[in-house]
C-alpha cells in the first residue's frame, strides 16, 4: 500500500470586508432596539436584536504584520492580510497569525565537528511566516516546529567543519564565521520551507571545545602558536644571516672559507634564534686562533 504524500498549501487572498460600515449597522441596530423598547414592539426589537447579534459576531482586528487565516467548516478559504478593523461571516473561523519578525537565540549544544572533537555551539536566528497557510496548515505547532529544526540545523553545519584548522585552506567554524553563517542561513530555510517560514539572519553566538577537552585543546594550540612563531623566527635569522654573508662579501670586508663561513652562520643562528642574550667573547688572536 502506498502512501499518499502530504499536499503543500498555499496562501491566497481571503474574502473579507472593512468592519467600518458594518458599525452603520450595528449603530442602526441599537437604534431600533431602542425604540423597540420605548415604543414596546416585538416586530421591532426582535429583528434588530438579531441584526445586532449577527453582525457583531463578524468582527475581527488586525495589526500591522498580523495575518488571520479564515476557514469554513475546516476548509481554507483564504488569508486576510489588511490591517484595521475588520469583518467576515459570522460562521467564518478566524486565526490569527503573527507575520513580525521573531528572534531565537539557541540553547548551547553539545556535538562534534567534522574530526569528531566535541564542541559547545549556539546561534541567533531571525525569522518570521512568510506563508500563513503552510504554517497552520502543514506543520502541527509551527513554531515548536522552528525550534526543533534550528537545533537540527546546527548539528548538521557543526559537524561538517573541524572546529579550527590544522590543514590549510579547510574551511572552520572558528576561522571562516561568513561562511558558516551563511551555510546554517541556507540549511535552516531549506529545512523551514515546508512550514512556510522565512530565515532573514542566522549566526554563531558561541563556539567552544567541551569542557572534558578543553585543556588539552588549549595547549595544542600553545604549541601551534609556539611553533609557528620559531618558525618565523628561524626565516627571519636566515634571512639575517645571509644578508650579513652577502655584504661582507660585497664590501671585501672579511674573505672567509667555508669552514669559517659555517661557523659564522652558527655562531649567528644562536644569537638571533636563542631565547636567552647572549654573552659576547672577544677574540685577542688571530682569524684561526681563539
Amino acid at each position: 500500500m502506498e502512501l499518499k504524500s502530504m499536499e503543500a498549501s498555499r496562501e491566497t487572498d481571503a474574502s473579507t470586508a472593512s468592519g467600518y460600515p458594518m458599525l452603520v449597522v450595528i449603530l442602526l441596530s441599537l437604534l431600533a432596539i431602542a425604540y423597540g423598547v420605548r415604543f414596546p414592539s416585538l416586530l421591532v426589537l426582535i429583528p434588530a436584536g438579531l441584526i445586532f447579534a449577527f453582525v457583531s459576531a463578524g468582527f475581527y482586528m488586525l495589526q500591522p504584520n498580523q495575518a488571520a487565516v479564515i476557514t469554513l467548516f475546516g476548509s481554507y478559504r483564504g488569508t486576510d492580510r489588511t490591517h484595521g478593523l475588520r469583518w467576515v461571516w459570522p460562521w467564518m473561523g478566524r486565526k490569527k497569525i503573527s507575520a513580525r519578525a521573531n528572534n531565537i537565540h539557541s540553547d548551547r549544544i553539545k556535538i562534534n565537528d567534522l574530526r569528531g572533537n566535541p564542541i559547545e555551539i549556539a546561534c541567533n536566528v531571525v525569522w518570521r511566516v512568510r506563508d500563513t497557510a503552510q504554517a497552520s496548515f502543514d506543520v502541527d505547532d509551527y513554531r515548536e516546529f522552528v525550534n526543533i529544526q534550528i537545533e537540527a540545523g546546527l548539528r548538521t553545519v557543526g559537524s561538517r567543519h573541524p572546529y579550527d584548522d590544522i590543514e590549510e585552506g579547510e574551511t572552520t567554524l572558528r576561522g571562516d564565521g561568513d561562511q558558516v553563517n551563511a551555510e546554517l542561513l541556507t540549511e535552516l530555510n531549506e529545512r523551514l520551507k515546508v512550514a512556510g517560514i522565512v530565515v532573514d539572519e542566522a549566526g554563531l553566538t558561541h563556539l567552544a571545545y567541551a569542557p572534558e577537552i578543553a585543556g588539552a585543546m588549549l595547549r595544542r594550540q600553545q604549541a601551534e602558536a609556539v611553533i609557528a612563531a620559531r618558525a618565523k623566527l628561524v626565516l627571519g635569522a636566515v634571512s639575517m644571516v645571509e644578508m650579513a654573508l652577502a655584504k661582507l662579501s660585497e664590501d671585501n670586508i672579511v674573505h672567509l672559507d667555508d669552514e669559517r663561513r659555517a661557523a659564522m652562520v652558527s655562531n649567528l643562528m644562536v644569537v638571533l634564534c636563542g631565547e636567552r642574550d647572549t654573552q659576547p667573547i672577544v677574540n685577542t688572536g688571530t682569524l684561526y686562533n681563539g
